[in-house]
């Protein structure tokens, strides 16, 4: 089978996640195309970026720029079928807003090239706009779609409820990254029946993040990776880290990434007087953010539900530390209890509680077979639950599994049992 994976945006620095399982997909036996809505902005990229075998198609991000394009997908389209191009068509004119049929045009543009190079489902990452053109291309063609559902999609203020529903009632099924995840979406759907919407968890490869040596370790050395955003609660992270320099401990703290917070965290620094233990280091590719994990000690991510309503679903930066043999310190918001469980691989503490986190920080850097017993069990947790080989391998079965007209015998709500030899 083909299957096709919609992003907004691919490849995308912070979004290491899709590449993963895009990889993961292509190593168990899935041709993939990959359907782009818009072209990287980032000036960034990971290695493994190369690894991908799947074509990239960047659908027309500016219309104007590209109308003898989307004029000949719509000649193709209405001699395809008439009746559905006018539905749908029709279904996009009824939203009323410029989006709605810049995404029906982008649908257009896919929907031809899928006639000339046929797929056999659609797959969308984000319940937001890939998913929306997702929908149309099921529309255009009666092609099944799935989306995975994350955090900003569909947690934030600005979530459009009834197109969300809209969106997970059409879909062949909806994957969400965690249990929490799962329980909201299940909330919005009320009594709609029309609903399947199954958990599986972000995936970590487990041979290129391995626990480092200790003599690698620099002691006190606490580390923050992720974008300079306020869900990830670095603001917190740095007033913690003011007071364990108030109480004389030895350490430092690097944070790694950037974000529009970049300068409001480096005054903080300043206005704290802890230029000499907290650096912003900047964005690194993945292969220097292993290396991050490899030296530091800590790892420390105050995860927060911001303003808008913004949360992580489920931080694979977590994942990614805790798989390296690193004892993590985070919050009890979203699915991050469903990675931590509190004082056997990791340490919760209440979101916006510098505190409470300033405790458990000191905690660990006090006490190196606490550090040692936690970053043992973590590391334990990911091989358990986290593997990405069993989790795409439960994915790859959902997306090439075939077309079932009684929504009710399908698959809801848990994990499929795949037998590990399954995973080639």
């Amino acid at each position: 089978m083909t299957i096709a994976y919609i992003a907004k945006m691919y490849p995308r620095f912070s979004e290491t996640f899709v590449v993963n399982e895009i990889l993961e997909l292509e190593r168990q036996g899935v041709d993939l195309a990959i359907y782009s809505l818009r072209k990287p902005a980032d000036g960034r990229f990971h290695p493994q970026l190369a690894d991908v075998r799947a074509p990239v198609i960047y659908l027309p991000e500016y219309l104007p720029a590209e109308m003898t394009r989307v004029w000949a997908a719509q000649r193709t389209l209405l001699q395809f079928n008439r009746t559905r191009y006018a539905q749908t068509l029709g279904y996009a004119l009824v939203r009323g807003n410029r989006a709605a049929l810049k995404h029906f045009f982008q649908a257009s543009v896919m929907a031809e090239h899928i006639l000339r190079h046929p797929v056999d489902a659609l797959h969308a990452h984000f319940a937001s706009s890939a998913t929306r053109v997702a929908q149309y291309v099921n529309r255009l063609l009666d092609l099944p779609y799935s989306f995975t559902a994350h955090a900003k999609d569909i947690y934030h203020q600005e979530v459009n409820a009834e197109l969300l529903r809209d969106k997970i009632r059409a879909a062949r099924f909806v994957v969400t990254v965690s249990e929490f995840n799962r329980r909201h979406l299940e909330a919005l759907m009320g009594t709609d029946a029309a609903r399947d919407i199954r958990v599986l968890y972000n995936g970590i490869d487990l041979q290129a993040f391995q626990p480092a040596a200790l003599e690698t370790k620099e002691p006190g050395l606490i580390l923050g990776v992720g974008r300079l955003v306020e869900k990830k609660g670095f603001d917190v992270l740095i007033r913690a880290c003011a007071q364990l320099a108030a109480r004389g401990l030895a350490f430092h703290c690097e944070i790694v990434g950037q974000g529009p917070l970049q300068d409001a965290l480096g005054r903080l620094i300043v206005e704290l007087s802890l230029q000499a233990q907290v650096k912003l280091v900047g964005a690194k590719p993945q292969d220097q953010v292993r290396a991050s994990y490899r030296r530091a000690s800590i790892f420390a991510l105050p995860c927060m539900i911001g303003k808008d309503g913004n949360r992580d679903g489920l931080p694979t930066v977590l994942l990614e530390a805790m798989a390296m043999g690193l004892p993590p310190v985070s919050t009890a918001v979203t699915g991050v209890p469903e990675i931590i469980d509190d004082g056997i691989n990791g340490l919760l503490v209440p979101q916006q509680d510098a505190d409470t986190l300033a405790d458990a920080l000191a905690r660990l850097v006090s006490d190196v077979p606490l550090r040692a017993r936690l970053g043992a069990n973590a590391r334990t947790k990911i091989e358990r639950t986290f593997d990405i080989r069993q989790n795409v391998a439960i994915l790859r079965h959902w997306l090439t599994e075939p077309r079932i007209p009684n929504r009710e015998s399908q698959i809801t709500n848990r994990l499929l049992p795949i037998a590990i030899n399954d995973v080639q």
